[in-house]
C-alpha cells in the first residue's frame, strides 16, 4: 500500500506564505477574472474563480502522479497545450470583439454561471506555464526522506487552491464593484475585454518551457 504522508507544519507554515506572497501579485488568471467581473459582475467573475482553481487542481493532481513532469519534458506535448490554451483565448477575444451591445435592459443578459466556471477551467487547465510553476515551486517545500513525496505534494496543492480561492475572490469582488459604475460603457468595456484575452493568448503562445 502507497503511504500517505502529509508535510512537517513547518514546511506547510513557510509554503502558505510563500504561496500568498506570490498569489498577491496579479498574473494572467487573476487579469481574466477581473476582465470576466468587471463585465459581467460579480456573482460571473466569482463563478471564474471557481473554475480557474478547478483547472488547477488539474495541475496539482497531475503534479504528484508526475504528469505534468512528462508534459513539460516533451517538446510536443507542451506546445499542444500552449497552443490549444491560446487559441481559446483568442478565440473569446474575437468573441468580444465581434459581439453586439444589448439596446434594453432586457437584452442585457449576464453569462450562464456554469459557463462562466467551464471557461475558468478550460483556460487554466490548457495553461502549461502552470503546470511548470507546480513543477519548480512545490519541490522546495517537500521532504522526500519521510516518504509519501506525491501525498506530500497533493496536499500543498490543495492548499495553494485554498489560498487561490479567496485571494483571487477578492479580486472578483473588487472588480465587480467597478461594473456597476462601467453601465454607460459597454461597448468600451467589451472591446477592452476582447483586446486583454487576445493579448493573454498571444503571451500564452510565447510561452517557453523555462
Amino acid at each position: 500500500m502507497v503511504p500517505v504522508v502529509f508535510p512537517d507544519s513547518t514546511s506547510l507554515w513557510l509554503f502558505g506564505l510563500a504561496a500568498l506572497a506570490l498569489l498577491a501579485i496579479p498574473g494572467p488568471a487573476v487579469l481574466y477574472i477581473v476582465v470576466q467581473s468587471a463585465q459581467q459582475g460579480r456573482r460571473v467573475g466569482l463563478a471564474s474563480v471557481a473554475g480557474v482553481h478547478l483547472g488547477t487542481l488539474v495541475h496539482v493532481a497531475a503534479a504528484a502522479a508526475g504528469l505534468s513532469a512528462v508534459i513539460v519534458a516533451s517538446s510536443v506535448a507542451f506546445s499542444v497545450v500552449k497552443y490549444a490554451g491560446a487559441a481559446y483565448l483568442v478565440y473569446l477575444g474575437v468573441r468580444k470583439l465581434l459581439g453586439r451591445d444589448p439596446e434594453t435592459p432586457v437584452e442585457r443578459k449576464r453569462e450562464p454561471l456554469r459557463r462562466a466556471f467551464a471557461r475558468g477551467a478550460i483556460v487554466n487547465v490548457l495553461n502549461p506555464k502552470t503546470a511548470l510553476f507546480f513543477l519548480a515551486f512545490l519541490p522546495q517545500f517537500l521532504a522526500p526522506d519521510r516518504g509519501g513525496v506525491w501525498s506530500q505534494a497533493l496536499v500543498l496543492g490543495c492548499a495553494f487552491v485554498g489560498l487561490g480561492l479567496v485571494t483571487d475572490s477578492l479580486y472578483a469582488l473588487a472588480a465587480g464593484t467597478v461594473s456597476g459604475l462601467l453601465r454607460g460603457q459597454r461597448s468600451a468595456v467589451r472591446y477592452g475585454s476582447g483586446v486583454v484575452f487576445i493579448a493573454l493568448g498571444a503571451t500564452a503562445a510565447l510561452a517557453k518551457r523555462t
